[in-house]
């Protein structure tokens, strides 16, 4: 049982009743897409969200680096037009139109659409589906690119959302769709990344069979670093069907060889993120006998149902630290450890820092090595429990 994951509480919310929801992953295995139960709908979730993404420095140099690579590759010109779908605070789109590309950011959080727009960044605040579509199709502003970064996971109704996509896409246009492999999280016993905001989880195998039922084909996939293990998925039409590129075919052979397709694959997942917990609980357990002081670095959404499966409260983890300002101040949901500014940590010296987006541990390493100067340590608690000097 977890609450939502990016229900951070202020502290008038600390005695109300918390809704706590099961977060049990099922797996299709007829298409074998796996997903979650919608218990909440995502105008609840998204509305008003706390996640900003110019708010990570890595995060913001990716973006940079995808958008020199799909000038390079793409040759969008004034007469482009790129479309982001859940385009957040315009930390992408921000860099095409720096190179004068006209955008368009398409962002269901009317707080962080505020912000895009602030920065000049043209922003619809409202969820992506088929009718939005249709209704700038109408308007004239069908996309060369279609960017769909981290997005894919977030949406309930994947066939309208893909169909809006197809309407939207210009005849030889171009979707680059990012999200966490299914297969590299199961690997690196990612299930952090697993909590209610994401309501699928996907293989190149499972997406290719959504794109296939709209008439989208994937002609090229590249595998990335962020988030523990990413594909990039390039599509376009099928009636237009680019050269594909070999690793396609290599990628969904490389799925195969792991168990794509095969359910106890994914059995034996839950067996080992029982051990993470044990192994996390032991340490922080005997850090705490020997009256060792353990802060957290970050306040990520992931970190809530690490923190909740685990049962890591205010017992264990003083408090934790985030750059973002609005996060500052608030409390963890579910349990309650409250979040200050990084320069709590240079007041408290604790004797060990848990971080907890693991998945951009190097910029957070470099960021806070101060740390070191009073013998703190650092903890790295997945893939497996690790402990940096």
């Amino acid at each position: 049982m977890s609450p939502l994951s990016n229900a951070y509480l202020t502290c008038q919310q600390l005695e109300r009743m918390e809704p706590f929801y099961p977060l049990h992953v099922r797996i299709c295995e007829g298409c074998f897409l796996v997903q979650l139960a919608e218990f909440e709908s995502p105008e609840r979730i998204f509305s008003d969200y706390a996640y900003f993404s110019s708010c990570s420095e890595s995060w913001v140099q990716h973006a940079r680096s995808y958008v020199e690579q799909m000038q390079d590759r793409l040759s969008l010109t004034r007469e482009s037009l790129v479309v982001e779908l859940a385009s957040n605070d315009g930390y992408l789109l921000q860099f095409f139109k720096a190179m004068q590309i006209p955008v368009l950011g398409v962002e269901p959080a009317a707080n962080v659409a505020r912000v895009a727009r602030e920065k000049g960044i043209p922003t619809i605040a409202q969820f992506f589906s088929s009718e939005t579509a249709g209704r700038l199709a109408a308007e004239g502003k069908r996309a060369d690119l279609i960017v769909a970064n981290n997005v894919l996971a977030h949406v309930p109704d994947l066939n309208d959302f893909v169909a809006g996509m197809t309407t939207l896409l210009k005849p030889e246009g171009v979707i680059t769709l990012e999200f966490p492999h299914l297969m590299r999280l199961i690997e690196g016993n990612q299930f952090d990344t697993i909590y209610h905001e994401h309501f699928s989880y996907f293989s190149l195998f499972s997406v290719e069979q959504v794109l296939r039922s709209h008439n989208l084909t994937v002609f090229d996939v590249e595998e990335l670093s962020t988030h523990g293990g990413s594909l990039r998925l390039y599509v376009c039409h099928a009636a237009n069907s680019q050269p594909v590129n070999p690793r396609v075919e290599a990628m969904r052979k490389w799925e195969e060889s792991r168990g794509v397709r095969d359910p106890d694959a994914y059995a034996l997942f839950g067996t080992k993120i029982e051990e993470i917990k044990r192994n996390l609980l032991d340490f922080l357990i005997d850090a705490k006998r020997q009256g060792k002081r353990v802060a957290g670095y970050g306040a990520p959404a992931k970190a809530n149902t690490l923190l909740n499966y685990c049962g890591i409260r205010t017992d264990f983890l003083d408090y934790t630290v985030d750059v973002s300002p609005h996060k500052q101040g608030h409390y963890l949901p579910g349990t309650h450890i409250p979040i200050y500014h990084p320069d709590k940590l240079r007041e408290t010296r604790p004797d060990y820092v848990l971080i907890l987006p693991w998945n951009i541990r190097e910029e957070i390493l470099n960021q806070m090595a101060s740390v070191r100067d009073w013998g703190g340590r650092f903890i790295i608690p997945i893939p497996r429990l690790e402990i940096i000097e």
